[in-house]
């Protein structure tokens, strides 16, 4: 089917195609970036964690007070933990992957620097490492000695003086390859402010910040603080995954039976912990999938309406072609052909609207670019559309008859 004759019958409706045209520009922009959209929200859903998942379960107690021995009795916890049979490691920390707390901190080579290289999140803790199952692949692990009580933490921020602030520090290989690529970072320096130095003595596996991932997931240390109960910890139990109802009900009892004063805040295996912190992704995939296919249904009603009002039309028209020979399948083909350029036309104009609003969520939302094979994902699905869509029209402009050219428009 040749284009001229096509084209100068879509000039003689500039109107109406001019709105289809639109119309599929605006689905094919909203569609490519949704669908990239959604491809990003469920593949950050699989954000591998770098621990031992399904074998974790987390307690979290809360206190009236402060305990003036809250070391010992933090100890006193863990030991009785540690007791419960199937348990393999117990730590007490400030926060774990995928849990909306936890401390992060700017990070500087160098302490006169005025922006910071990346922001890391920090996690406290001992015994940490073991429990949950993190791999150190360069260095050594933190030692017994190096771990300074968060309580003085807390006291060399607020007095200045880092006496008694740690020293040394585990990073992550991701976050190690950030700050000296194609170095080692075992023996270097990083820089919290101006004041705190501390030295790389091990690098990590995988290990997933806690609170927002889009700052770097795993951009992760683990400093030797030791965390009390004064600082509302949680507690992280170890055991085999079979075995987690079992200890999670008899870590929670245990605990209330050391201080039946406490109240309970949290009692999760870290599956539920992964779940419900996705869950947000999950929603926004499922709306924006409603999106993309109430657009798509939009548009096919429009280009159907379109199709069938242009056959109701030019029914005298078809029935002269129809006498002068025309074969029901060159009308078929005419109106196909006549829709899949309208459709380009509005694929192209929808290209140049996808990386228009593509650009405006990358500036305000810190979106990533669009990639461009998405572009020709949404052309394919719009021109199957459009083919869809005024099949039914052409069919019924394929069995006007001849006769049709007698009779008044």
């Amino acid at each position: 089917m040749q284009a001229r004759p096509i084209l100068s019958a879509l000039r003689r409706h500039k109107l109406m195609i001019g709105l289809l045209i639109l119309e599929i520009a605006l689905t094919c922009a909203i569609v490519c970036n949704a669908v990239f959209l959604i491809s990003q929200r469920l593949e950050r859903t699989q954000t591998p964690s770098g621990i031992a998942e399904h074998e974790l379960m987390l307690v979290r107690m809360a206190y009236i007070s402060d305990h003036p021995d809250a070391n010992a009795r933090a100890q006193a916890d863990l030991a009785a933990l540690r007791e419960i049979p199937g348990v393999r490691q117990v730590a007490l920390t400030d926060a774990v992957p995928f849990s909306t707390e936890g401390p992060n901190d700017y990070v500087r080579l160098d302490p006169q620097q005025h922006q910071p290289s990346l922001s890391a999140g920090a996690y406290f803790g001992e015994n940490l490492l073991a429990t949950l199952g993190v791999r150190l692949i360069a260095g050594r692990e933190l030692r017994p000695d190096e771990f300074v009580d968060a309580a003085q933490v807390s006291t060399a921020i607020q007095s200045g003086n880092f006496s008694n602030y740690p020293h040394v520090v585990l990073i992550t290989q991701g976050m190690a390859q950030r700050l000296w690529p194609g170095q080692s970072a075992l023996g270097k320096k990083i820089y919290l402010g101006k004041n705190i130095g501390l030295q790389v003595v091990g690098i990590l596996g995988r290990l997933t910040r806690s609170g927002a991932l889009s700052r770097g997931a795993d951009y992760s240390m683990v400093m030797p603080v030791s965390v009390n109960l004064s600082e509302g910890a949680l507690y992280v139990i170890r055991c085999a995954p079979q075995d987690r109802a079992r200890v999670l009900k008899a870590a929670v009892a245990r605990l209330k039976q050391l201080d039946p004063n406490r109240a309970l805040l949290q009692q999760d295996t870290f599956d539920q912990l992964r779940d419900d912190y996705f869950q947000g992704d999950r929603a926004m995939a499922r709306l924006l999938v409603g999106v993309c296919v109430a657009l798509l249904i939009v548009t096919a009603l429009g280009i159907v309406g379109l199709a069938s009002f242009w056959v109701a039309q030019r029914r005298k028209q078809i029935g002269i072609r129809r006498a002068l020979g025309a074969t029901r399948g060159d009308i078929l083909r005419y109106f196909q052909s006549e829709n899949f350029l309208i459709v380009t036309f509005g694929i192209v104009l929808g290209f140049v609207l996808a990386f228009a609003i593509n650009t405006t969520l990358m500036r305000f939302y810190e979106l990533d670019r669009l990639p461009l094979f998405y572009l020709p994902i949404g052309a394919i699905a719009l021109w199957c559309l459009g083919q869809m869509a005024v099949l039914g029209p052409a069919l019924r402009a394929s069995s006007v008859p001849p006769v049709a050219a007698t009779r008044s428009a």
